[in-house]
């Protein structure tokens, strides 16, 4: 593996060939507006299907969509195989698309049917990504996996308990992951964000919001912008030497 690419932070990601999950809305799809205009060639996947194309339409150029079931592991392995050989390859994937289904729910009110809704996305899907993944990856000159965790899962956040499992389990196999794939020289970390104002957050109850903007050492709400400039420099070659390390971006709420 060549050392001799760009340094430049966040920079460096022209002709990258990036893999986004959930890139429909919200973070992900400050994600892959992110990306596009760091000129990456770009396949994001979503069950949204009429927002997905919408954006992809909006963005044109290098960046592509792709429905994508990630509670489907069958779905999961077509994806990577149809998005490699759109974009001639894969550098890199991001991991960002969850569901939540818990939230509002005490632990003895989940059913097993949420809980296994849960798991199956959230920790399988990222799973099986990484594995599809993989052979794409190994041929890579700058392979690199963002897994998009959560604060919530270094708090405990209450009422949450399905998707705070799931986004704990999502840090583990960020760690594990990283130690597997670091012999082909793929790097393996994770974000951990805070609550952001996105639609996808809508859900979340007005008191939850102030918790966290009152608990934060920069005491203002987060928005997606605060989480696409860490993404990329993970994804960039001033991180080629950082792996299985996990990221809080949530303005000093939980601290490592």
């Amino acid at each position: 593996m060549s050392l001799q690419s760009s340094n430049k932070p966040g920079g460096g990601l022209a002709k990258r060939r990036v893999i986004v999950t959930g890139g429909a809305r919200g973070l992900g799809a400050a994600f892959v507006e992110a990306l596009a205009a760091q000129g990456a060639h770009v396949v994001f996947g979503d069950v949204l299907h009429a927002e997905g194309q919408a954006l992809a339409d909006r963005l044109g150029g290098d960046v592509h969509f792709m429905p994508l079931d990630l509670a489907d592991p069958a779905d999961i392995d077509s994806f990577v195989a149809r998005a490699a050989q759109r974009i001639g390859g894969v550098d890199a994937v991001i991991n960002n698309a969850a569901i939540t289904n818990s939230g509002g729910r005490f632990a003895d009110e989940l059913s097993i049917e949420t809980w296994d809704a849960v798991m199956n996305v959230n920790v399988r899907g990222t799973w099986r990504m990484c594995v599809a993944v993989l052979p794409f990856l190994r041929e890579s000159s700058c392979g690199r996996v963002v897994n998009i965790a959560s604060d919530t899962a270094m708090w405990g956040a209450p009422k949450l308990l399905a998707y705070v499992a799931s986004k704990g389990a999502v840090i583990s196999m960020t760690r594990s992951l990283a130690r597997e794939f670091g012999a082909h020289g793929i790097t393996v970390n994770a974000i951990a964000p805070g609550l952001t104002e996105v639609e996808a957050t809508a859900y979340v109850p007005a008191e939850r919001h102030a918790y966290y903007q009152q608990g934060r050492a920069l005491t203002r709400p987060q928005v997606a912008d605060d989480v696409t400039g860490p993404v990329l420099f993970l994804l960039s070659d001033a991180a080629r030497f950082v792996t299985g390390q996990v990221l809080p971006v949530n303005g000093g709420f939980v601290m490592n």
